[in-house]
């Protein structure tokens, strides 16, 4: 994104690396306590987007944050920007904020981005068109039988799913009270984690329309993790201790399941715990499982046996998939005021075979 320009032309001007570093950190400074900051002002100064999601038309909202060097408290500023499936910025917003209220999160709908603040009750969200037209939603208590179309926004807490024939924002009806993981696909199918009562174990269940269409038993000795589910795949990580060790994997959605706990997946290598798994689907079936800020791997093939690593080329500290197409971002993990190598966003067309770092075309 702009974000890779940034670094580039950062990268190529003259002057010491101690010049440029106090240069950044001036500017850094300067934007993060500005009550009015410009969008072009907080997206240099943060080096990378912190999120990127894409609307049907292939038009793309970038998401960028910094906040106190020094401090997790204190000034921060955010910003979006919109750009065209040919790379050209059509809007673009940025305001002053606080570090302790967090950052807006933006999910890709048909005809633009869905914004929901967090921890929304009833009241108002918006969409933003792809020209960066803002248009209220609906945000209800009232909970909504799901169906083909719905968008599940937020999962674990709170859960929340998007209708865009209303453009309301609804918990959904039916889910047990016991669900502690939720995942939703493009079939209106929502599928649950429930945690067990008694001497009971974990079990997946997939509801539609508030009803109830089957339920597996979690294998012992394992717990429930991170869930996602997508074009008749589910999938949930099965976790023991601290650690990820598997999947349970179906690809007909829900007629037969598999533990998967090799695969070609080194679980072993996943070192941060189940908080910082990844776990998406293309829209072929296939898995893509990975740690952020360490390995992935994605599925040979729809059957999701066999996995193989993916190649990336920097180190990302946040992968996102949508459709065949895969988003990875290399940032600090930190807030800092300097640029880490490879710094921006990079896009994969063919599921990690080939990557090309997003360049802003103005």
């Amino acid at each position: 994104m702009a974000a890779a320009s940034v670094a580039l032309a950062l990268t190529a001007c003259n002057g010491s690396d101690d010049e440029r570093s106090g240069s950044r950190e001036a500017e850094y400074k300067r934007v993060v306590e500005d009550p009015h900051p410009g969008p072009a002002d907080v997206i240099e100064a943060a080096g990378a987007p912190s999120g990127v999601v894409r609307a049907d038309d292939g038009s793309l909202l970038l998401t960028y944050y910094i906040s106190n060097v020094e401090d997790d408290e204190g000034p921060a500023a955010s910003a979006w920007r919109i750009v065209d499936p040919d790379g050209r910025t059509v809007a673009e917003h940025a305001e002053h904020t606080d570090a302790e209220a967090g950052q807006a999160a933006f999910k890709g709908i048909r005809g633009g981005f869905l914004q929901v603040p967090p921890g929304a009750g009833a009241g108002e969200g918006s969409v933003l068109d792809v020209h960066g037209k803002r248009r209220k939603v609906v945000v209800t208590e009232a909970a909504l039988r799901t169906r083909p179309g719905d968008i599940l926004l937020v999962a674990p807490e709170p859960i929340l799913i998007y209708r865009p024939a209303t453009r309301t924002v609804a918990p959904p009806a039916g889910v047990w009270e016991n669900a502690i993981r939720l995942a939703a696909d493009e079939r209106g199918t929502v599928w649950s984690l429930d945690q067990p009562v008694a001497e009971e174990p974990f079990s997946v269940v997939w509801q539609r329309g508030g009803r109830t269409l089957g339920r597996t038993v979690v294998p012992k000795p394992y717990r429930g993790g991170a869930l996602t589910a997508r074009g008749g795949t589910a999938a949930l990580s099965l976790t023991q201790g601290h650690s990820t060790r598997g999947l349970l994997v179906t690809t007909d959605g829900g007629g037969h399941w598999k533990t998967v706990l090799d695969g070609g997946i080194l679980f072993s290598a996943l070192k941060r715990g189940p908080e910082w798994l990844v776990m998406q689907v293309f829209t072929d079936g296939r898995l893509l499982v990975g740690e952020e800020g360490g390995r992935y791997w994605v599925a040979d093939d729809r059957t999701n046996s066999r996995f193989h690593e993916l190649k990336t080329p920097a180190k990302f500290t946040s992968l996102t998939v949508d459709g065949t197409t895969i988003y990875g971002i290399a940032d600090a993990t930190t807030a800092t005021y300097d640029l880490v190598k490879g710094e921006g966003l990079w896009i994969s067309r063919d599921a990690g075979r080939e990557w090309r770092r997003y360049q802003q075309r103005g």
